[in-house]
């Protein structure tokens, strides 16, 4: 009786450290209430996150991505991760197959599919992570500073938010050694699954 006391008191605090599950929206898609909703405008984006003292990552998602919903319900979940990235990005989500308006760096207006196409987004869950100041020419896709392409287990998703935020992208510390550093600080080692 004792241990299934004892067992039940720590799931709750196991559960009661946990961030509220994204909800679904209409679209398939998880939404977490940290995203940033715009008019998806690129340049606009860029600014408003600059404004804020935070960077523009760009989520391409689908309905029924496994991935996706990985991402939302065991990375995002932590909120050690979902409070870093709310506080240092502004986060849009864009559907890989979706027909919302998006406005490219360059001034061109297309579908958020053709902009998934045009910026070379193929799987999903991709981020784009975008530079401090928009340019004044090219894509989205040619503007990023890093890409990060699928699921990832936990560490390396927020090791690549850090090395982003860092502007690591800018140093000779490539992303794989920054990343193999943070694990070795924290007497971790390298994720073998996704």
């Amino acid at each position: 009786m004792v241990r299934q006391i004892i067992f039940a008191a720590a799931a709750l605090l196991y559960l009661g450290s946990m961030v509220p599950a994204a909800e679904v929206g209409d679209d398939g898609l998880h939404k977490e209430p940290w995203f940033t909703l715009t008019f998806r405008d690129i340049a606009e984006d860029i600014e408003a996150a600059r404004q804020d003292g935070k960077r523009l990552a760009l989520v391409f998602e689908q309905r029924g991505c496994i991935y996706c919903r990985q991402m939302h319900e065991e990375i995002l979940a932590d909120p050690a991760v979902a409070d870093y990235i709310a506080a240092n990005f502004h986060v849009v989500q864009y559907n890989l197959f979706g027909d919302e308006e998006v406005t490219d760096l360059d001034g061109s207006t297309l579908a958020e599919k053709t902009a998934a196409r045009r910026w070379r987004v193929v799987f999903t869950p991709t981020i784009l992570f975008m530079p401090e100041s928009a340019p004044s020419e090219g894509t989205a896709g040619d503007a990023a500073v890093a890409t990060m392409p699928g699921a990832f287990g936990k560490q390396t998703f927020l090791h690549m938010f850090q090395w982003v935020r860092e502007k690591g992208y800018q140093g000779e510390e490539h992303f794989q050694k920054y990343h193999a550093r943070k694990l070795a600080e924290a007497g971790g080692t390298i994720e073998t699954s996704q």
